[in-house]
């Protein structure tokens, strides 16, 4: 037993000495990030080109020239999702997406096929219509960086079948604005998981339905990505007819927790200690410059083993190839209130709404006297199909179908963790065409109720 201490009332002395080290560390990462803004770029240069020689005559690794290591570069000097798209030959379009809460986010949209250019940019294709939406701390461009030789990006592989519609959250980097507060208010980062179930979602779907004159779409999701959509399809019923499958992949809904003991059970205890080392606006908005400033491979192994420590993930299935390319695109803003609103979920063991009752007393009896509501999950009616990594430490697949309706189907990736499943490499075999198989699968039976849907209101007599 840790003796504890009055302040905070579950923390004992480890966490309190977790609390001062982070601390610490935070307020020098903030003196350090202060001291690089001030640098001349001639000085920063100097240091990354000496960071790079230091890392190859450590490592001991020789020049690799080979077709991914290429791609890899390509893929990591690709400044936004518009280069990232000519690095396989699609040309995209742009829309913006007005909540009714006033965000603006920002939508890409492959209409057309490798080399295409559309005449009516905007317009019906006539295609079936598919909709992306990333994790957590991620944006749009998580879609089109697999840099291996035998596959290609998600969203460009989608586009012979479909056509493919890449939302982003609220905050992240193509969608930092919002017609009532300016990015440097914390209103305008007071917003959690709610806010993309009751906003984001719904109308990001209702605006692509009105761009493409489509009924109908089919929405996958990746983490966040998909609590984002459970939790707006509980909420809004009618959503459901306008969703004809729902494409989990690594599904997030109530995780167990996280892999590093001490972390995990300060978050548990009091989640909004988070406001304390963060503040209320986005969450390590400095992860960006330190990442367009450290060599790129030591960048890789420091996400690494941050991954290793937070979730005992490994990514052994990943290449470093792979890696060295999509972690400097990982990172985009996000709310410290969303992460906070995780941890509350993680504490709870459920899936629920954001409590904002964050002062109550410490000392609870046994019968609570508030209960946060929960996402009413098991009324959803939209078909759901759940990839999940057996690896992955963040799903825990029996409590999450528990809190599923019965017609969800579930299929396990043997050895693959959380992020694999996006950038692992063998997804061209093992997601990709599961993912195609599931959209033919639920597209064509839409098709075919459709029609039967028609032709029962044709053979039926008005009544007089």
């Amino acid at each position: 037993m840790h003796p504890s201490l009055p302040f905070l009332g579950r923390l004992s002395l480890r966490d309190y000495i977790a609390v001062v080290l982070s601390f610490t560390a935070l307020a020098l990462e903030s003196v350090l990030h202060i001291i690089v803004l001030f640098l001349p770029k001639p000085v920063i240069n100097w240091f990354y080109r000496r960071s790079r020689a230091l890392f190859h005559r450590a490592s001991g690794q020789q020049k690799d020239r080979s077709e991914e290591k290429k791609a890899s570069e390509r893929i990591l000097d690709a400044r936004d999702f518009g280069e990232l798209c000519s690095i396989y030959g699609y040309i995209h379009e742009e829309h913006v997406v007005l909540t009714k809460d006033g965000y603006l986010l920002g939508l890409h949209r492959l209409p057309s096929r490798k080399g295409e250019r559309r005449r009516n940019p905007g317009a019906s294709t006539g295609k079936p219509v598919v909709y992306l939406h990333h994790g957590l701390l991620m944006n749009s461009e998580v879609w089109d960086m697999t840099s291996g030789s035998e596959t290609i990006g998600a969203s460009s592989f989608l586009v012979g079948l479909t056509y493919a519609n890449i939302s982003s959250s609220r905050g992240n980097k193509y969608s930092k604005k919002s017609i009532h507060h300016g990015p440097n208010s914390i209103k305008f980062w007071d917003f959690s998981i709610d806010d993309f179930a009751w906003h984001d979602i719904p109308d990001s779907i209702e605006h692509i339905l009105e761009l493409t004159r489509a009924q109908k779409l089919s929405y996958i999701g990746f983490s966040q990505g998909t609590a984002q959509a459970f939790a707006a399809l509980s909420i809004h019923p009618r959503l459901n007819e306008k969703v004809n499958v729902f494409i989990a992949l690594a599904p997030a809904m109530s995780p167990p927790g996280l892999a590093a003991p001490i972390v995990d059970g300060l978050m548990k205890a009091s989640p909004t200690l988070l406001f304390l080392f963060f503040g209320r606006k986005s969450i390590l908005s400095s992860a960006t410059m330190w990442q367009s400033i450290i060599y790129p491979p030591i960048f890789a192994r420091m996400i690494d083993s941050s991954l290793i420590w937070l979730f005992g993930w490994h990514s052994t299935n990943i290449t470093m190839n792979q890696k060295i390319a999509a972690y400097a695109h990982l990172y985009s803003f996000a709310s410290v209130k969303s992460v906070v609103h995780w941890f509350q979920i993680m504490r709870n063991a459920a899936f629920q709404m954001y409590d904002d009752d964050v002062l109550s007393p410490v000392v609870r009896t046994s019968v609570s006297s508030y209960r946060p509501a929960r996402f009413p999950t098991r009324n959803i009616v939209t078909p759901i199909v759940l990839f999940y990594g057996d690896s992955d430490s963040l799903v825990h697949i029996e409590t999450m179908l528990a809190q599923l309706p019965d017609h969800t189907v579930a299929k396990a990736l043997h050895t693959y963790e959380h992020l694999d499943i996006l950038w692992g490499k063998d997804v061209h075999k093992d997601v990709i065409p599961e993912v195609v198989s599931a959209l033919e699968y639920y597209c064509s039976k839409t098709d075919h109720d459709d029609a039967e849907t028609d032709n029962v209101k044709m053979d039926t007599p008005v009544s007089e």
